[in-house]
């Protein structure tokens, strides 16, 4: 598995929105890129700035953020702690 340095973490994406709450389908290429994931893993931190987020929390990030990876055929994120906007 990927073990993230310093003070990045590694997000699995959730799959995005395919029904409205109207009941309305929407198509592949009206899919906005999702801005939520659960967090895999999280690097030791910085000296002078320790890690707020741990494993399992299901977090907001930035639209463009971080760095895409697949790993196994599964989509990842890694993203640096300070694009991380909340923790849900």
């Amino acid at each position: 598995m990927i073990k993230p340095l310093a003070d990045r973490v590694l997000i699995e994406p959730q799959e995005a929105q395919t029904k409205t709450a109207g009941g309305i389908y929407i198509p592949d290429t009206a899919k906005e890129k999702p801005q939520q994931g659960k967090v895999i893993a999280v690097g030791p931190g910085k000296k002078d700035e320790p890690m707020e987020v741990k494993a399992g929390d299901v977090v907001l990030y930035g639209k463009y953020a971080g760095t895409e990876v697949t790993v196994e055929d599964k989509k990842f994120l890694i993203v640096k702690q300070q694009d991380i906007l909340a923790i849900l």
